[in-house]
């Protein structure tokens, strides 16, 4: 009997159903998108309250402060990317779906950014405010946070893979993640910077734009083949 063949819109049909699985998921347990929300929220409002309502101060250690509370908030969640998948059994099925894996894992890791990189971009301007952060400098912050917080999803989707079903798989995942990250952070922050200062932001903003194409060019294919490799 012959295999049966996927086409674009079977394709595309399987790619959405994972998504929308996931999200659903999601919000069945609320915990799962609001911790990293509120962990967000909470270090980048108490961060002002610490170093006093001076205006230079807050413009000078806002960026940093909001860029590192997305990465820590981002690191949350990730470990249970594919953890609930390992638990019930679905795992399985996932891998040896007709489905090709590299398209599965990009549907996990756009799901997990829809839940948990999409609100961080949203409350944003919210936490900007804090920081005494002109509008200018909040949409360079939200267009950087874009390309970061998707970036962040896609290598998060890696490490989830590789430590799916080990014991203390979170602080294994944080180690494999933040020198990856490392880059993202450092011109996220920094191109939020010049933006306060009133300087070009292009080359950030390219640098970040380039960076998340290559983790969308080679993510999938890495996490597909670390889940292979996780469920050998």
């Amino acid at each position: 009997m012959n295999q049966p063949t996927l086409n674009m819109p079977s394709l595309s049909s399987g790619f959405l159903s994972v998504v929308r699985r996931d999200v659903l998921l999601a919000w069945k347990r609320p915990g799962d998108v609001l911790n990293p929300l509120f962990f967000f929220a909470m270090v980048s409002t108490l961060f002002p309250l610490a170093v006093g309502p001076s205006s230079e101060e807050l413009a000078f250690s806002g960026p940093g402060v909001v860029w590192v509370a997305a990465l820590l908030a981002a690191l949350l969640s990730l470990n249970s990317l594919f953890m609930s998948d390992f638990e019930d059994g679905s795992l399985d099925q996932l891998i040896l779906s007709p489905q090709p894996l590299p398209m599965t894992a990009l549907a996990k890791a756009l799901a997990h950014w829809l839940i948990t990189g999409l609100p961080l971009v949203l409350v944003s301007p919210l936490v900007a405010i804090t920081f005494q952060m002109p509008a200018q400098t909040i949409s360079v912050m939200m267009v950087t946070l874009t390309f970061g917080t998707v970036s962040l999803s896609l290598l998060g989707s890696i490490g989830a893979a590789l430590t799916v079903g080990l014991h203390r798989g979170t602080a294994l995942l944080s180690l494999l993640i933040l020198p990856l990250a490392m880059p993202i952070l450092i011109f996220g922050a920094r191109t939020v910077s010049l933006a306060a200062a009133d300087d070009a932001v292009s080359a950030g903003v390219y640098f970040l734009a380039a960076y998340c194409m290559l983790t969308l060019t080679l993510a999938p294919f890495a996490t597909a083949a670390a889940l292979r490799i996780s469920n050998e």
